[in-house]
Formats: C-alpha cells, structure tokens, sequence
C-alpha cells in the first residue's frame, strides 16, 4: 500500500489535535482530544505530561478505527507543541512531577535573583529573551530550590513534543525552534552554551542534543506502535513549537511575512532572516532554517472568548444546538450588532497575566466604559476589539525594534470569525490574509514530516502545494479612524493601570 499520507500532532494547551493530510495539504481526517489544566495555587498552573501521551494514543487509534486509512499508509509523522515547558523525566524516561505550562509564573523571584547575579543586559543580549517565570528556565531552577527530591533524580529536561517524541520512539532530542525557553541557548548560534549554564546553575546534562525541526531522529517503536496503532517503524521529525509550526502551516517562510495567531493564546509571528531583538518581545528560530521568528504573543486570545462563552454563553449554547451551528458563531454574530468600538468599552485581555509586550504576570483583564446602557454584545464586540488592540501593540513593538510586518496570515480558531478577523484588519491597519485556519499548526507540523522524508523537495515547493487562502480581509478607512481612538485609550488603559496591577491589589496572579 502506498504510504502517501502524513501525520501532524499538536500539543495544544487544552488538548491535542491530530490530522492527518494528504500531499496537497487537504485533511483527510482529524480529531481533538482534551485534557485537564491544573491549578493548585496562585501563579501554579500546571499539566501531566502522561495525559498528553493518552491523548496521543486515543485520538490516533481513533482516527484509524473510524475512517478509511490505514497505518501503512502514513510517510512521516511531526509534531509540535506548546512553548517553555519543563518536563522532568528520570533516567527510566519517567515523568517526575507536573509541568509548569507557559502559563507558569512561580518562579519570579528566582528568575529576579538570576537577573541580579548574572545581569539581565548580559541574559537578554545572550539568549535574545528577557528572563521571565513563564520560560522554562525559572521552571528548572524552581525544581531545584522547592523540589529538591525531583530535582536529584532528573536525567532530562523536555519539551512537550520531545516528550511525544520520546514515548514514541526512544529517543531523547530538543528541535531547535524550542531552544529560546531557556537561556543557557545561544540565539545567535542555536545551540547551547556550557558557560551560561554553569552561571546560570542548570546542568549541561538535563539538555538534550539539538536537532533540525525537520530532521529524522527516530522511528516508531513497537511497544508505541501497540499503544498508538501506527505502524513500527514510521518516520518521525523533531517538529517544533507551536507557533512556528503554525507559521509554516500559514505559508509564511519570508522576510517579512507574518502570521497572526488566534488560538487559545494571541499574537503575531514575524519571519526575519537577520538577528533582531527587544526584551519586550520574544525571539526563536523559525521551523525552517536560517530565519528567526520576532514573535509577540498574549495570554488572552482566543481563549478570553472561550472563557466569556464559559461564563456568559448558556443562552448561545441552547440555541446553537437547535440551529447545529457553535455557540462562538453565534457570539460573532452578537457582537456584529454593535459599532466598531463597543461604544466606548475597552477589555484588556490580560487573563492569565500577560507576555509581550508589558510581562507583568499580575496583570489582571478589566472591561472599562461599562454602563446600564450597555449589553452583552457590547462586551463580546470589546473582547474581540481588545485582543485586535494587543495584536496592534506588539505588532508597534516589532515596528519600533526594526522588524516590520506586512501582511498577516491568520491561523487559530479566530480566524474562523469573519467579524473578528474584519477588527483585526481595521486595529492594524493591514491586509489579512486566511488559509485553512483551523489545521495551519497540525499542517505545519505534517510539513516538517514532508520536507524530512523528501515527500517535498524544500519548504518553497511544501506551502505552495498545501497552503490556499481562503479569503482576504482590507481594512476600512473609516472605522480605521474609531479604532485609531479605542486604541489609544486602550494604551491609556495600560499606562495608568500599571502600578495598581504590580502592587496585585486585585488579587494574587
């Protein structure tokens, strides 16, 4: 049987999706499998890594069982993952504690003591990345001063799709888009530093070798082809981050080209072939070699909806399911009721803290404007308006720094939101431009896979077989102009909330 199929595995923060594609990019099947998020305590927010495995092992064996493919038929197999995880495994490959997922903040005052010690100009212009408790560095460091039993009996540090990886074929390996989570990886070599490690205190041994994303490094093992269904065997990649793979996923392999994210988290990503930096955004290399990504990226996108409709949507959820359509559908069809603006009512989507570009792990989201004329719809319009106005700020950010972005590739469920996409164009002034949302990070991923098993001869000749835009989006000059004000209080917003959001006075983060 001809294998002309390939695999992409992406391990999101809410759950794994995996699909399977055909040369052309087309999906041939797919499927979600969720897991639990955990949080035990302010700033802890954590995951098991062996749920993402059983996720793993579900969906695959589920995509087999219910459509017309069989195992033999898949080439190649990539994954990618979400960013700065800090998966300890011992020297028998099992997981020893939770992970602090990116979400983590933990560890800020062990990362403040290393910026003390070492200096944070040295760290930044080293690793090309401010040291914040959100990467993986501080993560590994906490282990070491509250879980001093775990931190004895560590062999490796992974990340989570070299976890995968590893439970699929034995090997333990770090892909290179991965690398920017901790800060002992010299951005301007890609590779690690054993200087910066002894300064840093992390032992040069818990770092795996690194590998090209598109690399071969292992094949499937027969106990993980008994687990999963896939045939022993079969090719697997290094894969990547996750915004990087859904960067591929988008097209977007150019100076210049950028891809705006709208998945549970928000941001852009913005393809540049020189070295360029601001501790105010975050620097990785891209999925495909010789370029780096200047990436910004929100705690609220997509997923300050998904908590809106949690809280606020039960009315949107009945009646979705008598019209067989999502409930967030008809959120978007909500908020369309409204002008641009929301009358006046700003959200900041700070929901879990926030990244790029104020990191402040106490920032906390606020509606401002809210009066006893407004409505739902005004908040759901300000949700989407809000995210648009922190995808603008980092976006200013990149500009300031050298890096400007052109055109957006909207990837992530967002995109799916023709209202949403639309207030995204008219906050940034820029054209967008969307391919097949939904599966840009799993196609990513399955790209890698492609360009590995020579399916594809380069990265050039992979998007233009699979990657087709569906629409355009152009900004409007006019509601340009309304956006322009909301915009500026937005930024208002940030400037006198900040003190009162260090101080925490709305509660712990």
């Amino acid at each position: 049987m001809d294998r002309n199929y390939l695999l992409g595995i992406d391990i999101g923060t809410s759950a794994c999706k995996i699909a399977v594609f055909t040369r052309e990019g087309s999906v041939f099947c797919s499927c979600t499998e969720e897991y639990p998020v955990y949080y035990p305590q302010d700033g802890f927010v954590e995951q098991e890594p062996d749920d993402w495995w059983k996720a793993v092992c579900k969906g695959i064996r589920r995509l087999f069982s219910e459509n017309p493919i069989q195992a033999s038929e898949i080439a190649g197999i990539g994954i990618d993952g979400q960013s700065w995880a800090a998966v300890a495994i011992d020297g028998e490959g099992s997981v020893l504690t939770r992970n602090p997922i990116w979400l983590d903040s933990r560890s800020k005052k062990i990362c403040q003591q290393v910026e003390e010690r070492i200096g944070a100009k040295r760290l930044f212009e080293f690793s090309g990345n401010p040291l914040k408790p959100q990467y993986t560095t501080g993560k590994i460091l906490w282990y070491k001063e509250h879980l001093p039993d775990v931190y004895r009996k560590i062999n490796k540090i992974l990340q989570s799709n070299s976890f995968i990886i590893y439970r699929l074929t034995g090997v333990i390996m770090q892909d290179v888009s991965q690398g920017y989570g901790i800060h002992a990886f010299d951005m301007h070599k890609g590779c690690w530093d054993n200087e910066m490690c002894r300064e840093i205190g992390i032992p040069r041994s818990f770092l795996p070798e690194i590998a090209a994303c598109h690399e071969i490094v292992g094949q499937v093992l027969p106990e993980a082809a008994a687990q999963t269904g896939l045939l022993a065997g079969t090719p697997v990649v290094a894969g990547g981050l996750d915004a990087a793979c859904g960067t591929l996923g988008a097209g977007v392999i150019d100076t210049g080209e950028t891809q705006e994210q709208g998945g549970q988290a928000g941001g852009m990503s913005i393809c540049i072939s020189e070295y360029c930096s601001d501790p105010r955004l975050i620097l990785g290399y891209h999925v495909i070699p010789g370029k780096w990504l200047l990436q910004g990226g929100t705690t609220g996108g997509g997923g300050a909806l998904k908590w809106f409709e949690r809280q606020f949507g039960y009315e949107e959820r009945l009646e979705a399911e008598k019209e067989g359509c999502s409930s967030f559908e008809l959120l978007s069809r909500l908020g369309a009721t409204v002008d641009a603006g929301s009358d006046g009512v700003i959200f900041l989507p700070y929901m879990a803290g926030e990244r790029s570009p104020i990191w402040d792990e106490n920032a906390k989201a606020i509606f401002y404007g809210l009066d006893y004329s407004k409505t739902k719809a005004h908040m759901v319009r300000a949700v989407m308006e809000g995210v648009a106005y922190s995808l603008r700020h980092n976006l200013d950010v990149a500009e300031s720094a050298g890096a400007k972005a052109g055109k957006l590739r909207a990837m992530g469920g967002s995109a799916n939101s023709l209202l949403w996409t639309q207030i995204k164009a008219d906050v940034t002034g820029r054209d967008i431009e969307v391919p097949s949302s939904d599966t840009a990070t799993t196609l990513g991923a399955a790209i890698l896979a492609g360009v590995g098993i020579g399916m594809y001869r380069d990265f050039p000749e992979a998007t233009a077989s699979t990657v087709k835009i569906k629409r355009m989006h152009f900004p409007d000059s006019f509601t340009q102009e309304r956006y322009r004000r909301g915009y500026e209080t937005y930024l208002e917003l940030v400037k006198l909330l900040k003190n009162l959001m260090e101080k925490n006075r709305f509660g712990s983060a």
